[in-house]
């Protein structure tokens, strides 16, 4: 994708997060939909010119909002791909806690219900961070920022279905288990050479998350 081509976007309603007279503050989702797109418009950024050659000032001018602005949802231009690499982590934890404890827990991980329905762009751009994680350090420092902070509401599931406290060891362990299965079975995929055949994503995630799941007694 040509520098070029990445012309300022639109302002989405509310983005700027400048006050407004009348209207209530942004909502959590907002928010968060805000986040998204600045995450997005930052890979976008990344790909054509890397991190070093894309500042915070043209990430913010790309989604329409301020420099300023762009400060208040992250510390970082670095930063500003976080909610894409927490995406699936925050699926993945969702999809374990409303799993009923007396189904296996196999089968909460062997459909495509917590994949099928993810957004065909917003998958794109997360597999383009994965890839430029392989060569720019400080999205790796991100990225492994991110892989620990996947593991607690991971492990709080565990334990729930074990009857065990939320700090439980073991819980804590296969958590970390099969968030590094899944982030392996992404990375693996991303990183493929081009033209290179081999499995889906959905399959390798599953069979990433059944090698795991076969391991632990519920």
């Amino acid at each position: 994708m040509d520098a070029a081509q990445l012309q300022p976007r639109r302002k989405p309603e509310g983005l700027g997060g400048e006050p407004r007279v009348g209207r209530p503050p942004l909502s959590e989702l907002r928010k968060a939909a805000a986040r998204l797109e600045i995450a997005k418009a930052a890979v976008e950024l990344f790909t054509a010119q890397g991190v070093e050659g894309t500042s915070a000032a043209e990430i913010a001018e790309t989604v329409g909002i301020s420099t300023r602005t762009l400060w208040r949802y992250f510390p970082s231009k670095e930063d500003c791909v976080t909610p894409l690499l927490a995406f699936g982590a925050e699926r993945l934890s969702r999809r374990l806690g409303e799993w009923p404890v007396d189904r296996p827990l196999i089968e909460a991980l062997d459909d495509d219900l917590w994949l099928g329905d993810t957004d065909p762009v917003t998958l794109r751009v997360v597999l383009d961070l994965m890839r430029l994680t392989r060569t720019e350090p400080g999205l790796q420092s991100v990225w492994m920022r991110e892989n620990f902070a996947a593991l607690p509401p991971v492990a709080d599931a565990f334990a729930a279905r074990a009857g065990k406290p939320a700090a439980d060891m073991e819980a804590r362990v296969q958590a970390g288990m099969l968030v590094s299965a899944l982030h392996l079975a992404l990375r693996e995929y991303a990183w493929r050479e081009p033209g290179e055949d081999g499995p889906e994503l959905d399959e390798m995630l599953r069979e990433a998350a059944r090698i795991v799941i076969r391991g632990l007694p519920f």
